[in-house]
Protein backbone atom coordinates (compact mmCIF):
# COMPACT_ATOMS: atom_id res chain seq x y z
CA UNK A 1 0.00 0.00 0.00
CA UNK A 2 1.14 3.42 -1.38
CA UNK A 3 0.97 6.31 0.99
CA UNK A 4 0.81 9.79 -0.96
CA UNK A 5 2.76 12.46 1.07
CA UNK A 6 1.53 16.06 0.41
CA UNK A 7 4.53 18.94 0.97
CA UNK A 8 3.38 22.07 2.06
CA UNK A 9 3.64 25.36 -0.16
CA UNK A 10 6.77 27.59 0.82
CA UNK A 11 6.61 30.99 -0.93
CA UNK A 12 10.24 31.84 -1.93
CA UNK A 13 9.65 35.33 -0.88
CA UNK A 14 10.94 36.15 2.79
CA UNK A 15 8.59 37.47 5.22
CA UNK A 16 9.05 41.63 6.13
CA UNK A 17 9.09 42.43 9.39
CA UNK A 18 7.15 45.70 10.49
CA UNK A 19 10.12 46.52 12.97
CA UNK A 20 10.79 49.95 14.50
CA UNK A 21 14.53 50.32 12.03
CA UNK A 22 12.12 49.55 8.95
CA UNK A 23 9.34 52.35 9.98
CA UNK A 24 12.43 54.53 10.76
CA UNK A 25 14.41 53.62 7.38
CA UNK A 26 11.16 54.23 5.48
CA UNK A 27 10.00 57.53 7.14
CA UNK A 28 13.69 58.86 6.35
CA UNK A 29 13.74 57.70 2.89
CA UNK A 30 10.29 59.75 2.25
CA UNK A 31 11.93 62.65 4.25
CA UNK A 32 15.08 63.43 2.19
CA UNK A 33 12.82 62.15 -1.56
CA UNK A 34 11.00 64.61 -1.12
CA UNK A 35 13.18 68.14 -2.20
CA UNK A 36 10.48 70.94 -0.57
CA UNK A 37 11.55 69.17 3.15
CA UNK A 38 14.91 68.91 2.31
CA UNK A 39 15.22 72.82 1.26
CA UNK A 40 12.71 74.06 4.16
CA UNK A 41 15.51 72.35 6.27
CA UNK A 42 17.84 74.11 4.62
CA UNK A 43 16.10 77.47 4.96
CA UNK A 44 15.78 76.94 8.29
CA UNK A 45 19.69 76.70 9.14
CA UNK A 46 20.05 79.49 6.81
CA UNK A 47 17.86 81.90 8.66
CA UNK A 48 19.03 81.23 11.29
CA UNK A 49 22.48 82.07 10.52
CA UNK A 50 21.49 85.51 8.40
CA UNK A 51 19.41 87.21 10.45
CA UNK A 52 21.93 86.85 13.79
CA UNK A 53 24.79 88.04 11.05
CA UNK A 54 22.67 90.92 9.24
CA UNK A 55 21.44 92.07 13.01
CA UNK A 56 25.27 92.35 13.91
CA UNK A 57 26.42 93.91 11.23
CA UNK A 58 23.73 96.43 11.37
CA UNK A 59 24.01 97.83 14.66
CA UNK A 60 25.72 100.54 15.34
CA UNK A 61 26.35 102.23 18.93
CA UNK A 62 27.75 105.70 19.90
CA UNK A 63 28.82 106.99 23.08
CA UNK A 64 30.30 109.95 24.43
CA UNK A 65 31.74 111.04 27.53
CA UNK A 66 31.70 114.36 29.79
CA UNK A 67 32.34 117.07 27.33
CA UNK A 68 31.31 115.62 24.45
CA UNK A 69 34.36 113.43 24.78
CA UNK A 70 34.08 109.81 22.90
CA UNK A 71 34.74 106.85 24.69
CA UNK A 72 34.88 102.87 24.36
CA UNK A 73 33.26 100.16 25.63
CA UNK A 74 34.85 99.47 29.02
CA UNK A 75 35.91 95.68 29.10
CA UNK A 76 35.14 94.56 32.90
CA UNK A 77 38.00 92.56 34.94
CA UNK A 78 37.27 88.64 34.92
CA UNK A 79 37.03 87.42 38.49
CA UNK A 80 38.63 83.73 39.70
CA UNK A 81 35.79 81.56 38.16
CA UNK A 82 36.11 83.65 34.59
CA UNK A 83 33.08 85.48 34.86
CA UNK A 84 32.88 89.67 34.21
CA UNK A 85 32.97 91.54 37.58
CA UNK A 86 32.66 94.58 38.56
CA UNK A 87 35.10 95.24 41.41
CA UNK A 88 35.26 99.14 42.11
CA UNK A 89 34.67 100.11 46.07
CA UNK A 90 36.81 102.12 48.43
CA UNK A 91 39.21 100.08 50.83
CA UNK A 92 41.17 101.38 54.00
CA UNK A 93 43.43 98.38 53.93
CA UNK A 94 47.09 97.59 55.44
CA UNK A 95 48.68 93.92 54.55
CA UNK A 96 47.96 90.78 57.07
CA UNK A 97 50.65 88.31 56.49
CA UNK A 98 49.28 84.64 57.31
CA UNK A 99 46.18 83.47 59.82
CA UNK A 100 44.33 86.06 61.35
CA UNK A 101 41.59 87.99 61.88
CA UNK A 102 39.86 91.59 61.51
CA UNK A 103 36.95 92.81 63.65
CA UNK A 104 34.83 95.84 63.59
CA UNK A 105 31.55 97.52 64.80
CA UNK A 106 29.41 99.02 62.00
CA UNK A 107 27.00 101.73 63.63
CA UNK A 108 25.67 103.82 60.59
CA UNK A 109 25.22 103.20 56.94
CA UNK A 110 23.97 106.19 54.41
CA UNK A 111 24.17 107.19 51.07
CA UNK A 112 23.20 109.74 49.02
CA UNK A 113 22.69 110.06 45.01
CA UNK A 114 25.85 111.98 42.47
CA UNK A 115 24.13 113.15 39.84
CA UNK A 116 20.62 114.88 41.93
CA UNK A 117 19.16 114.51 45.11
CA UNK A 118 16.36 113.31 45.98
CA UNK A 119 14.94 109.84 45.18
CA UNK A 120 14.29 108.99 41.32
CA UNK A 121 10.37 108.51 40.30
CA UNK A 122 9.49 105.66 39.60
CA UNK A 123 12.36 103.34 41.56
CA UNK A 124 10.31 101.23 44.55
CA UNK A 125 13.40 99.77 45.39
CA UNK A 126 15.15 103.25 47.16
CA UNK A 127 14.14 104.25 50.39
CA UNK A 128 12.29 107.71 50.19
CA UNK A 129 14.52 110.47 50.19
CA UNK A 130 17.68 108.52 50.52
CA UNK A 131 20.37 107.64 47.76
CA UNK A 132 21.00 104.13 49.87
CA UNK A 133 20.38 101.43 47.43
CA UNK A 134 19.13 98.04 48.82
CA UNK A 135 22.62 96.34 47.61
CA UNK A 136 24.72 99.15 49.32
CA UNK A 137 27.63 97.52 51.09
CA UNK A 138 29.95 98.45 54.08
CA UNK A 139 32.09 95.95 55.84
CA UNK A 140 34.92 93.94 56.25
CA UNK A 141 37.04 91.94 54.11
CA UNK A 142 40.43 89.82 53.11
CA UNK A 143 41.28 89.87 49.34
CA UNK A 144 44.07 88.84 47.64
CA UNK A 145 45.17 91.88 46.46
CA UNK A 146 44.14 95.85 44.84
CA UNK A 147 44.03 94.01 41.14
CA UNK A 148 40.58 94.29 40.12
CA UNK A 149 38.61 90.71 40.13
CA UNK A 150 41.27 88.97 42.50
CA UNK A 151 39.66 86.37 45.03
CA UNK A 152 38.23 87.83 48.33
CA UNK A 153 36.36 86.76 50.96
CA UNK A 154 33.62 89.88 52.36
CA UNK A 155 31.12 90.28 55.75
CA UNK A 156 28.92 93.19 55.18
CA UNK A 157 26.11 95.32 55.98
CA UNK A 158 23.67 96.26 53.73
CA UNK A 159 21.48 99.20 52.37
CA UNK A 160 18.09 96.88 52.53
CA UNK A 161 19.52 92.94 52.69
CA UNK A 162 20.53 92.72 56.27
CA UNK A 163 24.04 91.49 56.80
CA UNK A 164 25.78 89.30 53.94
CA UNK A 165 28.70 86.94 53.43
CA UNK A 166 30.25 87.06 49.81
CA UNK A 167 32.77 85.87 48.36
CA UNK A 168 34.39 85.90 44.70
CA UNK A 169 31.99 87.53 43.27
CA UNK A 170 29.07 84.89 43.13
CA UNK A 171 29.10 83.30 46.76
CA UNK A 172 26.41 85.29 48.87
CA UNK A 173 25.31 83.57 52.57
CA UNK A 174 22.24 85.92 54.26
CA UNK A 175 22.95 86.63 58.39
CA UNK A 176 20.94 88.84 60.25
CA UNK A 177 18.28 90.72 58.70
CA UNK A 178 18.13 94.40 58.64
CA UNK A 179 20.06 97.77 58.55
CA UNK A 180 22.35 99.52 61.31
CA UNK A 181 22.18 102.50 63.73
CA UNK A 182 24.10 103.47 66.50
CA UNK A 183 21.06 102.20 68.99
CA UNK A 184 21.70 98.76 66.64
CA UNK A 185 25.16 98.22 65.34
CA UNK A 186 26.41 95.26 63.73
CA UNK A 187 29.45 93.97 65.01
CA UNK A 188 31.88 91.65 61.94
CA UNK A 189 34.49 89.25 62.29
CA UNK A 190 36.90 87.88 59.53
CA UNK A 191 39.04 84.98 60.73
CA UNK A 192 42.09 83.35 57.95
CA UNK A 193 43.04 79.81 58.34
CA UNK A 194 45.01 78.83 55.31
CA UNK A 195 42.86 79.25 52.56
CA UNK A 196 39.96 79.22 55.09
CA UNK A 197 37.91 81.82 55.36
CA UNK A 198 35.37 82.36 58.52
CA UNK A 199 32.41 85.29 59.25
CA UNK A 200 31.21 85.78 62.26
CA UNK A 201 28.31 88.69 63.30
CA UNK A 202 27.41 89.70 66.27
CA UNK A 203 24.82 92.50 68.02
CA UNK A 204 26.88 92.75 70.65
CA UNK A 205 30.31 92.13 70.40
CA UNK A 206 29.96 89.35 72.92
CA UNK A 207 28.16 86.45 71.44
CA UNK A 208 28.95 85.52 68.08
CA UNK A 209 27.40 83.32 65.29
CA UNK A 210 28.63 82.01 62.30
CA UNK A 211 27.19 83.79 58.85
CA UNK A 212 29.62 81.14 56.39
CA UNK A 213 32.56 79.47 55.76
CA UNK A 214 34.31 79.76 52.73
CA UNK A 215 37.50 78.12 51.42
CA UNK A 216 39.53 80.41 48.55
CA UNK A 217 41.88 77.96 46.76
CA UNK A 218 45.34 79.15 46.36
CA UNK A 219 44.94 82.26 48.56
CA UNK A 220 48.88 83.47 48.98
CA UNK A 221 50.62 83.99 52.32
CA UNK A 222 50.09 87.88 52.63
CA UNK A 223 46.37 89.23 51.66
CA UNK A 224 45.11 92.62 52.08
CA UNK A 225 42.62 92.95 54.86
CA UNK A 226 40.59 96.40 55.30
CA UNK A 227 36.85 98.34 55.70
CA UNK A 228 35.51 99.02 52.39
CA UNK A 229 32.16 101.06 51.25
CA UNK A 230 30.93 100.59 47.91
CA UNK A 231 27.17 101.57 46.49
CA UNK A 232 25.86 100.35 42.85
CA UNK A 233 24.39 102.44 40.76
CA UNK A 234 20.51 102.91 40.20
CA UNK A 235 18.71 102.40 36.84
CA UNK A 236 14.80 103.08 36.53
CA UNK A 237 13.13 101.62 33.35
CA UNK A 238 10.04 103.54 31.57
CA UNK A 239 8.40 100.94 29.57
CA UNK A 240 6.14 101.71 26.84
CA UNK A 241 4.58 99.84 23.74
CA UNK A 242 7.28 97.90 21.84
CA UNK A 243 10.35 100.51 23.29
CA UNK A 244 11.86 100.63 27.20
CA UNK A 245 14.50 103.86 27.94
CA UNK A 246 16.24 103.23 31.26
CA UNK A 247 18.22 106.37 33.00
CA UNK A 248 20.17 106.59 36.55
CA UNK A 249 23.35 107.21 37.78
CA UNK A 250 25.54 106.67 40.25
CA UNK A 251 24.97 106.56 44.27
CA UNK A 252 27.59 106.65 46.98
CA UNK A 253 27.41 105.34 50.29
CA UNK A 254 28.74 106.15 53.55
CA UNK A 255 29.29 104.21 56.66
CA UNK A 256 30.45 104.72 60.37
CA UNK A 257 32.61 102.12 61.76
CA UNK A 258 34.51 101.50 65.19
CA UNK A 259 36.45 99.47 67.73
CA UNK A 260 38.33 98.08 64.26
CA UNK A 261 41.03 95.56 65.27
CA UNK A 262 43.41 93.72 63.09
CA UNK A 263 45.15 90.76 64.48
CA UNK A 264 47.97 88.36 63.14
CA UNK A 265 51.30 89.64 61.43
CA UNK A 266 50.77 92.90 60.18
CA UNK A 267 54.13 94.17 57.90
CA UNK A 268 53.20 97.38 57.74
CA UNK A 269 50.87 98.35 60.36
CA UNK A 270 49.48 101.61 59.17
CA UNK A 271 45.96 102.05 57.03
CA UNK A 272 46.20 102.97 54.18
CA UNK A 273 43.44 103.75 51.44
CA UNK A 274 42.53 103.10 48.16
CA UNK A 275 39.75 103.78 45.57
CA UNK A 276 39.80 100.11 43.54
CA UNK A 277 38.44 100.68 40.37
CA UNK A 278 38.48 104.52 40.59
CA UNK A 279 34.97 105.11 40.13
CA UNK A 280 34.90 107.78 42.93
CA UNK A 281 36.91 110.47 41.26
CA UNK A 282 40.16 109.94 44.01
CA UNK A 283 40.88 109.55 47.48
CA UNK A 284 40.87 111.79 49.73
CA UNK A 285 38.60 112.93 53.12
CA UNK A 286 34.82 111.53 52.78
CA UNK A 287 32.66 114.23 52.42
CA UNK A 288 33.11 118.16 52.25
CA UNK A 289 34.74 119.48 48.79
CA UNK A 290 37.28 116.93 48.43
CA UNK A 291 36.97 114.15 46.05
CA UNK A 292 34.12 111.92 46.48
CA UNK A 293 35.35 108.70 48.19
CA UNK A 294 37.90 108.29 50.83
CA UNK A 295 37.95 108.23 54.63
CA UNK A 296 38.58 109.52 57.80
CA UNK A 297 40.50 107.47 60.40
CA UNK A 298 40.25 108.39 64.24
CA UNK A 299 42.04 106.03 66.47
CA UNK A 300 39.77 103.11 65.82
CA UNK A 301 37.14 104.85 64.19
CA UNK A 302 36.59 105.43 60.98
CA UNK A 303 34.00 106.95 58.49
CA UNK A 304 34.37 105.26 54.81
CA UNK A 305 32.52 106.54 51.16
CA UNK A 306 33.06 104.56 48.20
CA UNK A 307 30.79 103.96 45.18
CA UNK A 308 31.00 101.15 42.35
CA UNK A 309 30.32 97.42 43.29
CA UNK A 310 31.47 94.07 44.12
CA UNK A 311 29.24 91.58 41.99
CA UNK A 312 28.92 89.98 38.91
CA UNK A 313 28.24 91.79 36.05
CA UNK A 314 24.50 91.53 34.09
CA UNK A 315 23.81 92.17 30.57
CA UNK A 316 20.79 94.38 29.99
CA UNK A 317 19.38 97.47 27.59
CA UNK A 318 21.51 99.81 27.03
CA UNK A 319 25.22 98.27 27.86
CA UNK A 320 28.29 98.06 25.30
CA UNK A 321 28.46 94.43 26.52
CA UNK A 322 26.44 91.14 24.46
CA UNK A 323 26.48 87.77 24.90
CA UNK A 324 26.47 84.21 23.06
CA UNK A 325 22.94 83.58 22.27
CA UNK A 326 23.25 87.50 20.62
CA UNK A 327 24.36 85.57 17.63
CA UNK A 328 20.97 83.06 17.95
CA UNK A 329 18.85 86.34 17.41
CA UNK A 330 17.29 84.41 14.03
CA UNK A 331 16.85 81.09 16.28
CA UNK A 332 12.90 82.51 15.96
CA UNK A 333 13.15 82.75 12.16
CA UNK A 334 14.48 79.13 11.93
CA UNK A 335 12.03 77.73 14.13
CA UNK A 336 9.48 78.78 11.90
CA UNK A 337 10.86 77.22 8.69
CA UNK A 338 11.31 74.13 10.58
CA UNK A 339 7.66 74.14 11.80
CA UNK A 340 6.17 74.29 8.53
CA UNK A 341 8.34 71.13 7.38
CA UNK A 342 7.24 69.43 10.42
CA UNK A 343 3.49 70.10 9.86
CA UNK A 344 3.70 69.08 6.20
CA UNK A 345 5.59 65.98 6.58
CA UNK A 346 2.44 64.11 7.92
CA UNK A 347 -0.23 66.57 6.75
CA UNK A 348 0.81 65.92 2.67
CA UNK A 349 0.01 62.32 3.15
CA UNK A 350 -3.65 63.28 4.42
CA UNK A 351 -3.53 65.26 1.34
CA UNK A 352 -2.03 62.89 -1.12
CA UNK A 353 -3.92 60.10 0.48
CA UNK A 354 -0.84 58.54 0.93
CA UNK A 355 -1.64 57.82 4.88
CA UNK A 356 -3.67 54.84 3.87
CA UNK A 357 -0.68 53.21 2.01
CA UNK A 358 1.95 54.16 5.16
CA UNK A 359 -0.71 52.82 7.32
CA UNK A 360 -1.61 49.46 5.56
CA UNK A 361 1.81 48.66 5.30
CA UNK A 362 2.49 49.41 9.18
CA UNK A 363 -0.72 49.13 10.95
CA UNK A 364 0.81 49.97 14.65
CA UNK A 365 -0.66 53.35 14.02
CA UNK A 366 1.61 54.55 17.31
CA UNK A 367 4.73 53.34 16.59
CA UNK A 368 3.75 55.47 13.05
CA UNK A 369 4.12 58.46 14.74
CA UNK A 370 6.47 57.99 17.03
CA UNK A 371 8.82 56.89 13.96
CA UNK A 372 8.30 60.26 12.22
CA UNK A 373 8.84 62.43 15.67
CA UNK A 374 12.36 60.80 15.69
CA UNK A 375 12.76 61.51 11.90
CA UNK A 376 11.63 64.94 11.94
CA UNK A 377 13.17 65.54 15.42
CA UNK A 378 16.74 64.56 14.25
CA UNK A 379 16.43 66.25 11.37
CA UNK A 380 15.36 69.40 13.00
CA UNK A 381 18.15 69.03 15.80
CA UNK A 382 20.82 68.80 13.48
CA UNK A 383 20.04 71.56 11.62
CA UNK A 384 20.25 74.09 14.80
CA UNK A 385 23.25 72.45 16.08
CA UNK A 386 25.19 73.04 12.99
CA UNK A 387 23.23 76.33 12.05
CA UNK A 388 24.07 77.90 15.93
CA UNK A 389 27.84 76.46 15.61
CA UNK A 390 27.72 78.59 12.74
CA UNK A 391 26.37 81.93 13.87
CA UNK A 392 27.48 82.19 17.14
CA UNK A 393 31.52 82.32 16.45
CA UNK A 394 30.60 84.78 13.88
CA UNK A 395 28.48 87.01 15.25
CA UNK A 396 31.45 86.88 18.15
CA UNK A 397 33.66 88.12 16.28
CA UNK A 398 31.72 91.31 14.29
CA UNK A 399 30.59 92.56 17.66
CA UNK A 400 34.17 92.51 19.04
CA UNK A 401 35.30 94.24 15.95
CA UNK A 402 32.86 96.70 16.78
CA UNK A 403 34.47 97.47 20.05
CA UNK A 404 31.53 95.66 22.39
CA UNK A 405 32.17 93.42 25.19
CA UNK A 406 30.91 89.67 24.87
CA UNK A 407 30.82 88.10 28.34
CA UNK A 408 32.79 85.03 28.68
CA UNK A 409 30.79 81.97 29.46
CA UNK A 410 32.31 78.22 30.06
CA UNK A 411 32.91 75.90 27.69
CA UNK A 412 30.33 73.86 29.31
CA UNK A 413 27.70 76.94 29.08
CA UNK A 414 28.82 77.54 25.18
CA UNK A 415 28.03 73.79 24.33
CA UNK A 416 24.22 74.06 25.97
CA UNK A 417 23.60 76.61 24.55
CA UNK A 418 24.61 75.64 20.60
CA UNK A 419 23.27 72.11 21.41
CA UNK A 420 20.13 73.74 23.35
CA UNK A 421 19.46 75.75 19.58
CA UNK A 422 18.98 72.23 17.88
CA UNK A 423 17.26 70.94 21.33
CA UNK A 424 14.86 73.92 20.43
CA UNK A 425 14.44 72.87 17.09
CA UNK A 426 13.83 69.27 17.05
CA UNK A 427 11.48 69.60 20.50
CA UNK A 428 9.45 72.59 18.77
CA UNK A 429 8.91 70.16 15.30
CA UNK A 430 7.77 67.05 17.39
CA UNK A 431 5.11 69.89 18.55
CA UNK A 432 4.30 70.67 15.06
CA UNK A 433 4.34 67.49 13.90
CA UNK A 434 1.62 66.20 16.57
CA UNK A 435 -0.82 69.16 16.06
CA UNK A 436 -0.90 68.42 12.23
CA UNK A 437 -1.81 65.38 13.28
CA UNK A 438 -4.67 66.38 15.67
CA UNK A 439 -5.80 69.01 12.82
CA UNK A 440 -5.22 67.99 10.12
CA UNK A 441 -4.24 71.02 8.47
CA UNK A 442 -0.99 72.25 7.34
CA UNK A 443 -2.02 76.16 7.88
CA UNK A 444 -4.24 75.59 10.83
CA UNK A 445 -0.85 73.31 12.70
CA UNK A 446 1.53 76.07 11.61
CA UNK A 447 -0.80 78.39 13.10
CA UNK A 448 -1.55 77.03 16.29
CA UNK A 449 2.73 76.36 17.12
CA UNK A 450 3.40 79.78 15.78
CA UNK A 451 0.95 81.59 18.26
CA UNK A 452 1.86 79.49 20.85
CA UNK A 453 5.76 79.25 20.37
CA UNK A 454 7.27 82.12 18.86
CA UNK A 455 4.85 84.83 18.60
CA UNK A 456 4.65 85.14 22.67
CA UNK A 457 8.91 85.02 22.06
CA UNK A 458 8.50 87.77 19.88
CA UNK A 459 6.38 89.92 22.32
CA UNK A 460 8.58 89.42 25.28
CA UNK A 461 12.09 90.29 23.70
CA UNK A 462 10.65 93.31 21.31
CA UNK A 463 9.03 94.85 24.81
CA UNK A 464 5.72 94.34 23.19
CA UNK A 465 3.94 94.07 26.51
CA UNK A 466 4.88 95.01 29.83
CA UNK A 467 7.71 92.85 31.32
CA UNK A 468 4.78 91.32 34.18
CA UNK A 469 2.69 89.50 31.03
CA UNK A 470 5.93 89.03 29.44
CA UNK A 471 7.21 86.77 31.85
CA UNK A 472 3.60 85.02 32.43
CA UNK A 473 4.01 84.04 29.02
CA UNK A 474 7.27 82.75 29.03
CA UNK A 475 6.26 80.61 31.81
CA UNK A 476 3.03 79.50 30.50
CA UNK A 477 3.14 78.95 27.08
CA UNK A 478 6.27 76.72 24.88
CA UNK A 479 8.00 79.64 24.22
CA UNK A 480 9.54 79.09 27.83
CA UNK A 481 11.59 76.80 25.59
CA UNK A 482 14.02 79.46 24.62
CA UNK A 483 15.55 79.65 27.70
CA UNK A 484 17.44 76.94 26.84
CA UNK A 485 19.72 80.14 24.86
CA UNK A 486 20.08 81.66 27.98
CA UNK A 487 24.02 82.03 29.17
CA UNK A 488 23.97 84.84 31.47
CA UNK A 489 22.78 83.71 35.19
CA UNK A 490 20.68 85.39 37.26
CA UNK A 491 21.96 86.34 41.00
CA UNK A 492 19.96 87.32 43.79
CA UNK A 493 22.68 89.98 44.87
CA UNK A 494 22.17 92.23 42.10
CA UNK A 495 19.82 94.33 41.63
CA UNK A 496 19.00 93.98 37.54
CA UNK A 497 15.47 94.26 35.40
CA UNK A 498 16.14 90.69 34.69
CA UNK A 499 13.44 90.74 31.83
CA UNK A 500 13.93 89.24 28.39
CA UNK A 501 14.18 92.13 26.46
CA UNK A 502 17.27 91.68 28.70
CA UNK A 503 17.81 88.22 27.49
CA UNK A 504 16.72 86.63 31.07
CA UNK A 505 13.69 84.22 31.11
CA UNK A 506 11.54 83.68 34.29
CA UNK A 507 12.37 80.11 34.13
CA UNK A 508 16.13 78.71 34.14
CA UNK A 509 17.61 76.78 31.08
CA UNK A 510 16.23 73.46 31.94
CA UNK A 511 13.25 74.28 33.25
CA UNK A 512 12.34 76.42 30.51
CA UNK A 513 12.93 74.10 28.20
CA UNK A 514 11.27 71.26 30.00
CA UNK A 515 7.90 73.45 29.67
CA UNK A 516 8.50 72.89 25.72
CA UNK A 517 8.98 69.47 26.17
CA UNK A 518 5.51 68.60 28.54
CA UNK A 519 3.90 70.29 25.46
CA UNK A 520 5.23 67.98 22.58
CA UNK A 521 5.06 65.10 25.16
CA UNK A 522 1.34 66.03 25.61
CA UNK A 523 0.47 66.79 21.76
CA UNK A 524 2.24 63.35 21.19
CA UNK A 525 -0.02 61.44 22.91
CA UNK A 526 -3.27 62.83 21.92
CA UNK A 527 -1.63 62.77 18.49
CA UNK A 528 -1.66 58.92 19.26
CA UNK A 529 -5.02 58.71 20.67
CA UNK A 530 -6.71 60.45 17.76
CA UNK A 531 -4.58 58.37 14.90
CA UNK A 532 -5.71 55.13 16.39
CA UNK A 533 -9.49 56.07 16.65
CA UNK A 534 -10.05 58.50 13.40
CA UNK A 535 -10.75 56.58 10.11
CA UNK A 536 -7.87 57.50 7.62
Amino acid sequence: MTTNTTTPYRSETRSVRDGFAQLLRAEWTKFRTVRGWVIGVVVAALVTVLVGILAAAGSNFSCSGPNGQTCSSHSPALGPGGEAVNDSFFLVHQPLAGDGSITVRVTSLTGRYLDAPGQPAGNPDVPAGSGLQPWSKAGIILKESTTQGSAYAALMVTGANGVRMQHNYTGDTAGLPGGVSPASPRWLRLTRSGDTIAGYESVDGTNWSVVSTVNLAGLPSTVEAGLFATSPGYTVTTESFGSAVGSGGGTLATALFDHADLQGTKPRGTWTGDDIGGQGGGTGPAGGTGPVTGFQQSGDSFTVSGTGDIAPVVAGRGSLSKTIESGLVGAFAGLIAIIVVATTFLTSEYRRGLIRTTLAASPRRGRVLVAKAFVIGSVAFITGLVAAAIAVPIVEKLERDKGLYVFPVSALTELRVVAGTGALLAVAAILALAVSTVLRRGAGAVTVVVVATVLPYVFAVASVLPSGASQWLLRLTPAAGFAILQSMPEYPQVAAAYTPADGYFPLGPWGGFAVLCAYAALALVLATFVLRRRDV
